[in-house]
């Protein structure tokens, strides 16, 4: 019989204890304000750093979801939206973790720079289900464009969430769901 895993219910900005109290396989409810990006806005947040110019938004104890998403439907928030491959931010992620990112929401592997960014920063990468997205768009209860609207969809957003569900993938140890997961099948 599979075991029943309790949901850990969070909430933003993330901080310290609460990133350091969350394991790989972890399942959680995410409540709060998230923030959306994907590669084009990262390039620009990363190229605002190297400028010294200000970030549209206080990344620390933020997480940011990887997510390009569909125009809402009349009295809807936001429309669908599914995670984004979390690997196409990868080549930004790790100087954003170094501003204070602490969480990330997307899908699939991260490289070794990120991995190790994230421990070096005490930060987590969650994994949301991929196929997901109408779902997903009902725990936005609030969206709002707050840079780079000429990206359209990949627009950075301001969510407000509620019971966002997503499983720690990549904890601030750097134990990696994805390597470890499958070994349990090995024996």
């Amino acid at each position: 019989m599979a075991e029943i895993r309790e949901i850990k219910k969070i909430q933003t900005p993330l901080t310290d204890d609460a990133a350091n109290g969350l394991k790989a396989g972890d399942m959680v409810s995410i409540s709060g304000v998230i923030y959306t990006a994907r590669d084009a806005a990262h390039k620009r947040l990363v190229q605002a750093l190297s400028d010294g110019a200000a970030l549209p938004f206080d990344l620390e104890g933020q997480i940011i979801y990887y997510v390009g998403p569909c125009p809402a439907k009349p009295g809807q928030a936001i429309g669908p939206c599914g995670p984004t491959t979390s690997f196409r931010m990868d080549a930004y992620t790790p100087a954003l973790l170094d501003c204070g990112l602490k969480g990330m929401i997307g899908k699939g592997q991260r490289t070794e720079p990120v991995t190790l960014a994230m421990r070096r920063n005490r930060a987590v990468y969650f994994a949301a289900v991929g196929g997901a997205a109408a779902v997903i768009s009902k725990c936005v209860r609030e969206a709002e464009v707050i840079a780079f609207g000429d990206l359209g969809p990949e627009a950075i957003r301001r969510l407000v969430v509620e019971d966002f569900p997503a499983i720690v993938v990549i904890d601030a140890d750097g134990t990696d769901q994805y390597k470890i997961g499958p070994e349990a099948y090995r024996k």
